[in-house]
């Protein structure tokens, strides 16, 4: 459980390092469109290989991956629109307004985010009795550019440095628990249960990619964006292959 949690910690704090990049050092629209692709590309790879492969296989079936698939993109959907409507729609813009900077949705938005990236890597630990490099390169990458964004808002709405970087604190530390939990729960699940909780984590991690990463990432990176997120999914693969390949 302690390394579970020492995991989870280390994947959300790229939160954090977002945090500091976005206070201190300028960066711009377009560099942040092509990392945020980059990572969009991984957390693609990594849904399809270490998430949808794993449900699937091993003896577990279908039904409760596809269940588990649907189910998840449609909580994140609904639970997204909730949240939007609240105030946090931009959360992930790179151009965030000021409005991201609303402390209730913009908590609700991010850990929405977190949560199913977060889970999966307890998961990873649980089955395999040690981190998935590839999942965790995935939800490291794919935090940096949502952090500095959301870091962008809250200057522009006149947030102290401190105040946002012990917010990011804050999230980072409740998503490496989320991966404590995904350890903890599901100790005694039956390959049907896993296999449905890994599904809804893929689902929700598309749904949040195809509604939020993607677009953005193509809005600031420009046609570059596609050949980044290709370069971002062949990474997370070569990762993935030498990771098999070691263990």
């Amino acid at each position: 459980m302690i390394d579970a949690l020492l995991w989870g910690l280390l994947a959300t704090s790229s939160l954090v390092v977002g945090g500091l990049i976005g206070c201190f050092i300028p960066i711009g629209k377009r560099p942040l469109g092509l990392v945020m692709a980059f990572g969009a590309g991984v957390l693609i790879s990594a849904v399809a290989y270490e998430l949808i492969y794993e449900a699937v296989s091993e003896g577990r079936g279908t039904g409760g991956s596809i269940a588990g698939l649907f189910l998840g993109a449609l909580t994140f959907f609904f639970a997204d629109r909730i949240i939007s409507n609240m105030g946090a729609a931009d959360r992930k813009a790179i151009q965030a307004s000021s409005g991201a900077a609303l402390v209730v949705p913009m908590l609700l938005g991010i850990m929405l985010d977190g949560i199913p990236e977060s889970l999966v890597i307890g998961l990873g630990i649980l089955e395999g009795g040690t981190v998935s490099i590839a999942m965790l390169v995935a939800v490291f990458i794919s935090n940096l550019p949502e952090a500095i964004a959301g870091t962008s808002g809250m200057r522009a709405a006149g947030w102290s440095n401190g105040r946002i970087l012990g917010l990011w604190v804050a999230i980072a530390v409740f998503c490496a628990f989320v991966t404590v939990a995904g350890f903890a729960l599901f100790g005694n699940a039956s390959p049907f249960v896993l296999a449905f909780v890994q599904a809804f984590a893929a689902g929700a991690i598309l749904t949040m990619l195809a509604n939020s990463m993607m677009p953005e990432a193509y809005e600031h990176g420009g046609k570059l964006a596609g050949l980044f997120m290709v370069l971002g999914f062949c990474t997370a693969v070569t990762v993935a292959l030498l990771e098999k390949a070691a263990g």
